[in-house]
């Protein structure tokens, strides 16, 4: 492929679709702020002090609907799109809360709805519609495999009526705090396949039978309280009924919770380059220094413009991709770039409201610290920018594979 044919804009499949603009479910929006005003930076200090899961946020979160928001009328839920957990993720990280104790919900429900059985809708999705049951890990990465997904070496055996688990993963958040997992694993050896991403299967493991019956948890300390764990299957048992879909056919499977997640995780990044300008724009006008207004320095001035256009830009390409992602369209480009250019608009306010804040920036009782430490996350998680770059240069533009 030439590149001037990576870059024509021929005719797509996908033209008509409609990508909203300006201040979309307002009704959303100003609900979740409301819910956020209960939650102040005290309590995030709090739970970082004692290491704990946000377990008030995410029940009022809950107990309003939103944590069901993606699933369908038919199984409790709201039947929203995607959009729509943009827009709540957005508004919890504007607002100075966190979603990460949550967010895995929305974007891993795109695997249960699209490829689960009808069973599995009916027996899962009502109670995690309601609160009752938490789906909120997730596991995939490896620590001898990292972001080599088809490289992954938990292997689950076939034994009669159930699969046999043996394995380990990592970054596994939340998986103490969850009653379901969505688990890749290897069903045909790596050998024995024709593609690198044949033979690997996903598994729903119920957490509240696994632990403590071939299932080992071990909490990871991070810089972030984003309650996380390595994970040990010793012959675990599955029972063969909670497969996904088809055996050995995962990896596309866990491709529509991907695209779901870097569309999710843009829209947080979104929420946190808001949260930044807007303090340090409020606070550039407001501190005077020299006599003047620190914000008529060009110094500060220009860093937080510049956050806030490169915000305006993420934001556009994350509603495409939403939109896409809506319409069940081929979205893997336009959600790896969201993910790509919300992250770094975000990283670019957070260095911007440092700056502005100068050593009030630092003082804990101020939350920018905070929300700095875990915006900086996202330029290596869920995906690092690094491996978004190789697929667009390979994917998109079809220059040789680089990795």
């Amino acid at each position: 492929m030439s590149v001037s044919d990576a870059l024509s804009t021929p005719p797509r499949a996908d033209e008509g679709i409609d990508v909203p603009l300006g201040n979309d479910f307002p009704e959303i929006r100003a609900a979740i702020r409301a819910i956020c005003r209960k939650f102040p930076d005290a309590y995030w200090r709090d739970l970082e002090d004692r290491d704990e899961y946000a377990e008030e946020f995410v029940a009022e979160l809950g107990k309003a609907g939103y944590l069901g928001a993606a699933i369908p009328e038919q199984y409790g839920g709201a039947g929203l799109p995607i959009r729509a957990g943009c827009a709540i993720l957005e508004e919890i990280h504007a607002s100075g809360c966190n979603a990460y104790a949550c967010h895995a919900q929305m974007y891993m429900m795109g695997t249960l709805l699209r490829h689960g059985s009808e069973e599995q809708k009916r027996r899962y999705l009502p109670g995690i519609a309601d609160g009752s049951i938490r789906f909120q890990a997730f596991g995939v990465t490896e620590p001898t495999t990292g972001s080599d997904t088809t490289q992954i070496k938990t292997f689950a055996r076939r034994d009669g009526d159930h699969y046999v688990v043996n394995g380990q993963k990592v970054w596994t958040s939340r998986a103490h705090k969850s009653d379901l997992m969505l688990l890749l694993v290897r069903t045909t050896p790596a050998d024995q396949v024709a593609k690198r991403s044949d033979g690997l299967s996903v598994l729903l493991v119920e957490m509240r039978d696994a632990v403590g019956h071939g299932l080992t948890l071990r909490r990871l300390d991070t810089m972030v309280n984003h309650q996380t764990n390595e994970v040990f299957f010793d012959d675990l048992r599955v029972p063969a009924a909670n497969l996904i879909g088809r055996q050995d056919h995962g990896f596309r499977y866990i491709l529509d919770g991907m695209n779901a997640e870097r569309i999710l995780v843009a829209a947080e990044s979104l929420g946190d380059a808001r949260y930044f300008v807007a303090r340090a724009a409020d606070y550039a006008r407001e501190r005077v220094v020299f006599g003047r207004p620190i914000g008529q320095n060009q110094a500060i001035q220009f860093p937080i413009a510049r956050a806030y256009a490169e915000w305006k830009a993420a934001d556009m390409v994350t509603r495409a991709a939403a939109a896409l992602f809506d319409a069940e369209k081929p979205c893997g480009e336009e959600a790896n770039i969201a993910k790509l250019l919300a992250s770094e608009a975000a990283w670019h306010a957070a260095e911007a409201c440092m700056q502005t804040f100068g050593g009030f920036a630092v003082a804990r009782e101020f939350g920018i610290e905070r929300k700095w430490r875990e915006c900086r996350l996202t330029q290596i998680a869920p995906i690092s920018t690094n491996l978004i770059l190789a697929y667009l240069g390979q994917h998109v533009l079809g220059m040789p594979r680089s990795y």
